[in-house]
């Protein structure tokens, strides 16, 4: 099959993020998945836009990749956060062919009938983030024909919109192995518990999901392989083509930059007789806004071109250049809220919602503090 290739020029990412945008107040209020959102990025390719060019897809890299996300992220941060986890998953199997080919064959072809997202299921009550460490509750248990899959996962972005999820256990084998199991979302035993009623990103629908004797077949169990003999997450540190995530919140800045502008240019206070814009106090406020956000993007699009470049000096560093993005980003939204008081903190103003989801940068791994703490140990080693 081929898929289609996405419009990844000035005006094609324009026109993805006000497609997008035209519904992210309705779906941040209603907390439904953002369906209209989805179906904008499935039409123009933008949710296969990693599929590798020998399975029939366009094979973006991760310049291309970030470049989708912070277009999505301008227009709903929700659909971009669904986006990105999809994507991540496409990257992994173009790199690694790990997904059973009629497994992966037959999430194409969903894929080509409509959204089909993909998630890594992790998070569990009990163990809260796994890039802190620790190992799986969830079981997968062999059975006769492959495996059964029991436990409760918490924080499972895409709800009843995926197709597939990988969810991360560990096996009850004599030689515990840990590793990701797919599991189609349609299986028997699957149950989604209506948890997520958070502060941003609330289209994401991130619910709990219980899996109850799951049934899958032996091919479906991917091992993630250890380390000196040791189990490592992978999420603990940032990889090349970690960069997703705080791509889609450099959009939500660019959003906020957007909302700022277009009240500045509409307010004129009778006093002052003139909007806002022209007084010297707005225009260097803007252009404190646009510092944070220039800083983001260049820290952002730079990293991407050392990565492609072989920059061997630069591995070392990507955990603490997604946290001075989260910084640069978080930054830019606040200070145009500050100015702007309580005219930028009503449900009127999509500056609200920019904010509320510009927070939700801190919480992807690794963050802040376990980077800072690595680099900071790092150094002092010598």
């Amino acid at each position: 099959m081929t898929l289609p290739t996405p419009d990844l020029s000035p005006s094609g990412l324009k026109a993805l993020t006000a497609e997008v945008a035209s519904t992210a107040e309705q779906y941040d209020r209603s907390g439904d998945i953002p369906v209209a959102g989805l179906a904008a990025a499935h039409r123009g390719g933008y949710l296969t836009a990693t599929v590798a060019a020998r399975f029939g897809g366009p094979e973006a890299g991760p310049f291309e990749v970030v470049q989708v996300l912070s277009a999505l992220g301008e227009g709903d941060p929700s659909v971009a956060l669904i986006a990105a986890n999809n994507l991540a998953i496409h990257q992994m199997q173009a790199a690694t062919d790990s997904w059973p080919a009629d497994l992966y064959d037959d999430l194409l072809r969903q894929s080509v009938q409509g959204p089909a997202p993909v998630n890594v299921i992790r998070a569990e009550p009990e163990l809260g983030a796994p890039a802190r460490g620790g190992l799986p509750k969830t079981i997968a248990r062999r059975t006769a024909n492959g495996w059964t899959l029991t436990g409760r996962k918490t924080f499972a972005t895409g709800g009843t919109a995926l197709a597939y999820h990988l969810v991360w256990a560990i096996t009850d084998e004599e030689e515990p192995r840990v590793g990701h199991v797919i599991v189609p979302a349609d299986s028997a035993g699957i149950t989604w518990h209506q948890t997520w009623d958070h502060l941003g990103l609330r289209a994401s629908n991130t619910h709990d999901v219980s899996y109850a004797g799951v049934e899958v077949g032996e091919e479906n169990f991917l091992e993630i392989p250890k380390t000196d003999g040791v189990y490592r997450d992978p999420a603990v540190a940032t990889g090349p083509t970690g960069f997703g995530h705080p791509a889609l919140y450099v959009g939500v800045a660019r959003a906020a930059r957007t909302a700022f502008v277009t009240y500045a240019r509409e307010r004129v206070p009778t006093a002052l007789g003139r909007p806002i814009a022209e007084t010297e106090r707005i225009q260097a406020i803007a252009g404190e806004i646009d510092a944070q956000i220039v800083q983001a993007e260049t820290l952002l699009y730079g990293t991407l071109l050392r990565v492609a470049a072989d920059d061997p000096a630069v591995a070392a560093i990507l955990s603490l250049v997604k946290v001075q993005i989260a910084r640069s980003v978080i930054a830019a939204v606040q200070t145009a809220v500050a100015a702007l008081g309580n005219a930028a903190l009503t449900r009127h103003n999509p500056l609200e919602r920019h904010l509320r989801d510009v927070l939700c940068v801190r919480v992807h791994p690794p963050q802040e503090d376990t980077a800072l703490l690595a680099a900071g140990r790092a150094l002092l080693r010598g």
